[in-house]
């Protein structure tokens, strides 16, 4: 990310659609390695800052392009899978992670989401908390009548692992708890917090693993969790960790309305409270804290890496809810990331999935961040131009905010004699097809140049079967990115439906496989037996895994739950591009329509579907694909209401409540709430100045409820 919120600002704004689905796949990569390392191993590579910016620039992408979340990305994850070592511990809530923000604009942003939502006048007061971002390991306690029943990690953020012999180690972690005079202690309460390690006791620790012989630790935080996570619990009490409290899980049957007033009841049952936490009401409150806060960090004797500001108001954060895996009532206010000089020695250009030609500077090694790093990414010609970067120069770099960290500048008075202008290719260097710059979604000229080879390209075809297999996708387990390319070039995997027919096709493939470089019989043989379980797939991941442009998985599953079935869907699909051939208007339209009033799709993702399968290569590996796996029809957890199963519509300006929160409200109920009106829809919520659909809704009899009408039946 930049120094400033303009260059952040421009870095994301200037991402066409095509750029952010290349951008985020090479996000989601990195980020899922250091996943592995930090949470799995607790053997991170880089610092929680340098990973915390990976996220930063992910959130910043997705918030911009909600519907282009690729497989690989962590906006649906949170933490490492539970080790196998330890017993698994389901949340009864989800631990979920924070959004970030670097500097003032992001934090007003932020504020004005939430006011936005809520539907608040600028005159209300709205009340945050702003305390400091513990840098440690996530940790929830379950009491029961006040006694300590249960400790366990973060996990995956639905799954965590069961500490709680361990956590009894832990001194600041109360094992009972002391009601104050008059208050009663609640019968059940999950207190929420972060373990963590002083940076004296940090030393100390080094010193003495080191003078044991043993492997010390690179940072406290690796140092709190390697030593939670450890199987026998005396190695634990042998190690400093110290614990705050920072929320509960659940309010519900507290003495509270409010997360400040929360925090005081923990203390008085006994937890540490972070003392830095302050109660706010303004934007130049909330950043004097982030200031002063700042100012103490070398003071503190802990890592904290930035302040998390809250909504205070219960019932405020309940309206406000989720969106992805992060809360709309909370942001982490990010501290600044690392910067490093260095000479870009080459520029290499990289082929997408999609066509897209991203360029990728190689670097002589530089530490920035905590980690050594050798690529940086250039984003696109026009960002090369603007920023006159030369293969030979010496640029600054930074990681907060990209998986493979951003050049940040050029620095000038360094530049030598020798440095060259790098010419942008205009044949793809996979394929030799011409690169080309066509149009985004806006008519204007695409900042990405693209290889227009298709399928004839090896680099797309490569790309597109990974995309297949990944985590979000049919998540084939035994079959990598390298395992791949591997079957790509030998020849025996050149379509998805390939996958399936492999071991059919070759009946030697597996003696083949087993005596390959890197294989056995035993991993050879979980191969095919991953290859079989995959041959039933819930409809969202199959649509999501096809890897058509501009559509993601929430996307996918948005196309799941209105179509229905795989095949339902693939008709439709084939109509709408067979009346654009015919030039039938009224049948496009019809398509169009269906497709636009499915919430969050509009014209570029409804043409993007339409080309996808008017190719004719494209809808043979579809049939192909669908000949080989059977797609089930997607289920969704609704809650019983007078709207469940219903189509709604909003229209015209609302009053008591903003359109985002209404559209969250009504899904919650089991809604489904689209853009247009239609036979198909049940019920049309209309607000003062409601136009058009309105009118339609009245001629063709679908019923219409003012917004205190659709208040009033909400609430049953």
């Amino acid at each position: 990310m930049g120094k400033s919120k303009k260059q952040t600002n421009k870095d994301v704004s200037d991402l066409s659609e095509r750029e952010a689905l290349e951008e985020l796949k090479r996000l989601a990569k990195d980020i899922a390695r250091h996943d592995a390392l930090y949470h799995g191993q607790d053997d991170p590579e880089i610092s929680d800052a340098a990973y915390d910016g990976l996220l930063a620039r992910n959130g910043a992408i997705e918030a911009r392009f909600p519907d282009l979340i690729l497989p690989e990305s962590p906006s649906n994850r949170v933490g490492f899978q539970p080790l196998e070592a330890f017993e698994k511990a389901p949340h009864v809530l989800p631990m979920l992670s924070l959004g970030n923000g670097f500097d003032r604009e992001d934090i007003a942003d932020f504020l004005d989401r939430v006011r936005r939502f809520l539907s608040l006048d600028e005159k209300e007061v709205l009340f945050l908390v702003a305390e400091p971002k513990i840098d440690g390991l996530s940790l929830s306690l379950s009491y029961e009548d006040g006694v300590l029943v249960r400790a366990a990690t973060r996990g995956d953020g639905q799954v965590g692992e069961n500490v709680t012999q361990n956590v009894m180690t832990i001194e600041s972690v109360p094992q009972t708890l002391s009601a104050a005079e008059g208050e009663a202690l609640p019968p059940r309460l999950e207190v929420r917090g972060e373990v963590y390690m002083r940076h004296e006791d940090f030393q100390a620790l080094n010193e003495r693993q080191e003078g044991l012989g043993e492997k010390s630790f690179a940072n406290p935080r690796n140092a709190a969790a390697g030593s939670l996570r450890q199987l026998d619990s005396r190695i634990t009490a042998g190690r400093p960790l110290t614990f705050f409290a920072y929320s509960v899980a659940d309010p519900e049957g507290l003495p509270t309305t409010s997360h400040y007033e929360t925090l005081q009841l923990l203390a008085r049952l006994g937890f540490e409270i972070n003392p830095l936490t302050k109660l706010c009401q303004s934007l130049d409150e909330l950043m004097a804290v982030y200031e002063q806060i700042g100012l103490e960090r070398s003071k503190l004797g802990y890592d904290i890496d930035g302040v998390v500001y809250k909504v205070d108001d219960f019932s405020l954060q309940k309206r406000l809810g989720f969106v992805s895996r992060a809360p709309r009532w909370a942001l982490a206010h990010k501290f600044p990331a690392e910067q490093a000089v260095t000479q870009l020695e080459a520029i290499d250009i990289q082929v997408g999935r999609t066509g897209a030609l991203t360029p990728v500077a190689k670097l002589t090694p530089v530490t920035v961040g905590g980690v050594v790093v050798s690529n940086a990414s250039l984003h696109n010609e026009d960002e090369i131009a603007r920023k006159d970067v030369r293969v030979g120069d010496f640029v600054r770099v930074q990681r907060a905010g990209d998986v493979i960290p951003q050049v940040v500048e050029v620095v000038l008075d360094k530049r030598p004699s020798f440095a060259k202008a790098f010419v942008y290719p205009d044949l793809c260097p996979a394929c030799g097809s011409p690169a080309v710059r066509g149009q985004d979604e806006k008519g204007k000229e695409d900042a990405v140049r693209r290889c227009t080879g298709g399928f004839v390209c090896p680099a797309q075809a490569v790309e597109r079967l990974k995309h297949f297999v990944s985590r979000q996708a049919f998540d084939i387990e035994g079959l990598g990115r390298k395992q791949v390319e591997s079957f790509y070039h030998e020849g025996r995997v050149m379509a998805p439906a390939d996958i399936f027919t492999l071991e059919a096709r070759d009946a030697k493939s597996l003696k083949r496989l087993k005596n390959a470089e890197g294989w056995g019989e035993t991993s050879a043989s979980n191969l095919w037996t991953a290859i079989e379980a995959r041959r039933t797939i819930d409809f969202g991941r199959f649509i999501f895994a096809l890897g058509i442009r501009h559509i993601g998985e929430r996307t996918g599953q948005d196309l799941a739950r209105h179509y229905g079935s795989a095949d339902v869907w693939v008709e439709r699909m084939i109509a709408a591009g067979a009346s654009a051939d015919e030039g039938d208007d009224e049948a496009l339209s019809e398509a169009f329509l269906e497709l636009e009033a499915i919430d969050g799709i509009g014209a570029v993702m409804a043409e993007s579907l339409v080309d996808f399968f008017q190719g004719e290569e494209n809808l043979k590996q579809v049939r192909a694909l669908l000949d080989e796996v059977t797609v089930e029809p997607l289920e969704f957890e609704t809650v019983a209401s007078d709207v469940s199963g219903k189509t709604i519509v909003f229209t015209g300006k609302l009053e008591l409540m903003s359109r985002s929160e209404a559209k969250a409200q009504a899904e919650r109920l089991g809604a489904k709430v689209v853009g247009s009106v239609s036979k198909k829809t049940d019920m049309v919520v209309a607000g003062p100045g409601a136009g058009s659909k309105l009118k339609k809704a009245e001629e063709l009899g679908v019923e219409v409820l003012s917004e205190q009408d659709w208040v009033a039946l909400v609430k049953t």
